[in-house]
Parts: structure tokens; sequence; C-alpha cells
């Protein structure tokens, strides 16, 4: 009889033979969406590198080169910028399911927080790789965001320093950031391993959010086929922008090259990061306003040790949580729209009251909800 061993047990362990909910949907396939994306964003960015020179005197016209002159440059490249947006398209749409069947509560604590960082280091991979073409939105886009470690107390002009290499982003600072850009995928590929192995070590949640641990199936082939269909459906819609819309997710302003010396008009990231750029300006002071966006990422990671381990944890049988979650998503799509406005009113008192909606509900509205349904739930089954 065949045994398995090393490499080929753990293979069978976890794609084949591994036990899986009967009743989990489409939504359980966008984790691994967002893997194949990464994958996809490593090798076009090997070859992108291959041709790119970081170089401010050529970082743009080595853009242009990749476009125009290098075979199949142009497939490549669109293909690694749109790339950037479908994968936190996955990325929002996998840490909203968790929010929405409640899969961060414990014991899968671990697994959201492993997931939080991941999803911080691609915030900033994404806005180092934004800063690569050199052209006037990448330039001014580092040139604020980093000021703004100038804001911590003593240590602040030593971080933007070592940031820069110099007293202004220029050629250093074009260097770091590739280096940094080329090494965190790398990095965010090994952690996605390790949530991967988190993921397997509690198991999965499913849409009823019980305890299903006599209702499981194994993996293949049952769920690999819905896996590979929304692959599929995925696939579809990311080659629609790479060959239809290209510069539809990007900024015209972008295939400018960078000048110093001109100002654009309205200075604003990528979509993806709006909702955080719209908090950070949401508080008039600098400081106050690093604090605030460095805290929205601490909710999030603090959410599963607020919140009560509930029997029950999907929003499907917790009324309450379930109209809070549609409102707080209508807060981040908020939040995503005042970050592209101007800084005037009544888009400033806008952004502040979202900013504090956002606190509200990670910090106390959700853990309270889960407290007072986890006592609603408990008095009922008393009473029963």
């Amino acid at each position: 009889m065949w045994k398995k061993r090393g490499l080929l047990q753990i293979f069978n362990n976890h794609l084949v033979d591994y036990p899986s909910p009967v009743n989990v949907n489409y939504m359980w396939s966008i984790g691994s969406l967002a893997g194949i994306c990464l994958g996809i964003q490593i090798i076009s960015g090997v070859f992108l590198a291959m041709h790119y020179v970081p170089h401010v005197d050529y970082a743009f016209l080595s853009v242009e080169h990749i476009m125009r002159d290098v075979n199949n440059g142009w497939l490549f490249r669109y293909i690694h910028a749109n790339g950037a947006s479908m994968m936190f398209i996955a990325l929002y749409i996998h840490m909203a399911k968790h929010l929405y069947y409640g899969s961060y509560m414990r014991p899968r604590q671990g697994l959201w927080v492993t997931g939080v960082i991941i999803f911080v280091l691609t915030v900033i991979t994404a806005f180092m790789g934004y800063v690569l073409p050199w052209g006037q939105m990448s330039f001014w886009g580092a040139t604020v965001i980093t000021n703004l470690f100038t804001a911590v107390p003593v240590i602040g002009k030593f971080i933007v320093s070592l940031l820069w290499g110099g007293f202004a982003v220029d050629n250093p600072t074009l260097n770091r950031f590739l280096s940094l850009h080329f090494l965190l995928p790398f990095v965010l590929a090994g952690l996605s391993i390790l949530h991967l192995i988190l993921l397997h070590t509690d198991g999965n949640n499913n849409p009823l959010g019980i305890h299903s641990k006599f209702h499981y199936t194994f993996f293949y082939p049952y769920f690999y086929t819905k896996d590979l269909f929304a692959l599929f459906a995925y696939l579809t819609l990311y080659m629609t922008f790479v060959f239809f819309f290209p510069n539809a997710l990007g900024d015209a302003d972008n295939y400018i090259m960078a000048n110093s010396l001109v100002t654009p008009t309205h200075i604003v990231p990528e979509w993806y990061l709006l909702p955080f750029y719209a908090i950070l300006r949401s508080i008039p002071d600098k400081l106050g306003g690093v604090l605030t966006m460095g805290g929205a990422f601490v909710a999030l990671i603090t959410l599963p040790f607020l919140t009560p381990r509930l029997t029950i944890k999907s929003s499907v049988f917790r009324p309450i949580t379930r109209v809070l979650f549609w409102f707080n998503a209508a807060n981040v799509m908020l939040l995503c729209w005042i970050g592209q406005q101007v800084v005037e009113y009544p888009f400033i008192e806008i952004g502040q009251i979202s900013t504090v909606f956002y606190f509200l509900y990670f910090l106390i509205l959700l853990p309270l909800c889960s407290f007072l349904e986890y006592k609603w739930c408990t008095e009922a089954i008393r009473k029963s």
C-alpha cells in the first residue's frame, strides 16, 4: 500500500483531503484569489524590474521604454498596474466576508491578526510601487506621505532623512523604495503561508457561523471546482481592465514626468488608499492625523480581543450586527469618496463624521452588540 510522506502528505492534507464545511459559498474563494493576485504581481514585477532604471533622470523614461519598445512590455505593465487594484478588491471583499460572518472571533483571532498584517504590508508595498514610475503624482505623493513622519516627536526628522537618503525626495529615495517594493512581496508570500497554516489549524468558518464539526467534506473534488470558477470569473474582470480600460483605475497626472517645481492642483493616492487618506486628512493636526490613520489599522487588529466568543458568529442570525455591517460598508465607501475631494467645506466635516463612525464601529459598537447578542442568546437558551 502506497504511503504518503513528506511534501506529498502535506499536499494531500491541505489540498485534497482537507475537510471543509459543506455549506461554504463563493465568498470563501476570495482569499485564494488574493493569493493568486500576489503571485501575478511577483512574476510581472520581476519582469518589469529587468527593464526599469531606478534613477530620477531615467525612471519615467524607462517605464515609457517598457511600454513602447520592450516586446509585450505594455502587457506586463498593465497587468502589474491593474493587478494592484485587483488584489485590493480581493482583500477588501475578503476582510468584509470575515466581518460579516464573524470569522475574526476566537479561536480564529490569530488568523485575523495575520490577515490584517498582510493587509498593512500590502498597503505599504503598493504605496512604494506607486512612486516608482516617477510621474507627477508619484513624486508628490511620496513627498506628502514621507513628510508626515516629521510629526513624530524626537525621531521624526531622523525617520524622514532615512527614507529620503538625503535632504529631499530624490534618487536615494527612489532606490530605497525600489528595494523595499521588491522585497516586501516575498515577505507577504511567507506571511500568506503562515496565514494558510493558521487557517488549516483552526479550521474554516461557515456562512451560518455555527459549529459544524460533523458536517464536513473533502476539499477535492467538491470545492476546488468552485475555486476554479471564481478564479476564471475574476480573471475575466481582471483582463477586461487590462485590455479595454488599462488606465481607468490610475491617475492621468502620473503620465507627466515628475517635476519638483510644479505642484499638482490636487494630490491624491490610488483609490484603494483613499479611505485611510481621508482619515488622515480629517484631523487638522499633522501628528493627530498620523496617529489616527495608524489607529485605523490598530482598531482592526484589536477587534477579536474586544469581542466575546460567540457560539453563533454569523451576522445571518445577528440582526443588529448585520445592519451595522452595512452601515460600516457604506461609511468606508464614503471615506473613499471623501479622500479624493478637495480639503474644504463640507468635505472636511463629512470626513470627520465618517472617521468617528469608523472607530465607533470597530472599538465600541461591534463589540457591544456582540456582547448583547451573546447575552440575549444565552438567556434564550436558558429559558428554553
